[in-house]
């Protein structure tokens, strides 16, 4: 009995967890990404390259859509 309630407790902490994991993640990547600039390096010939400057684009023109986790991974 005092598995299942651990189990229990252990979900709802990473439930409640969970959001604000991503929050410090997303906050921390930007952080880093303003104070050193040159991480990342794409090649401008390349798919990738394009679709990030159609969302800079859409961006700058404040078009941009967010999907929950639920609806990105169904869960």
């Amino acid at each position: 009995m005092i598995h299942a309630n651990n189990t229990f407790v252990i979900e709802e902490l990473i439930i409640a967890l969970e959001p604000v994991i991503r929050r410090i993640i997303r906050e921390e990547l930007n952080d880093a990404i303003e104070k050193q600039t040159d991480i990342f390096h794409i090649k401008p010939d390349t798919p990738l390259y394009d679709d990030m400057i159609k969302i800079k684009e859409r961006k700058d023109n404040d078009q941009l859509e967010f999907m929950t986790h639920e609806e990105a991974w169904g869960d």
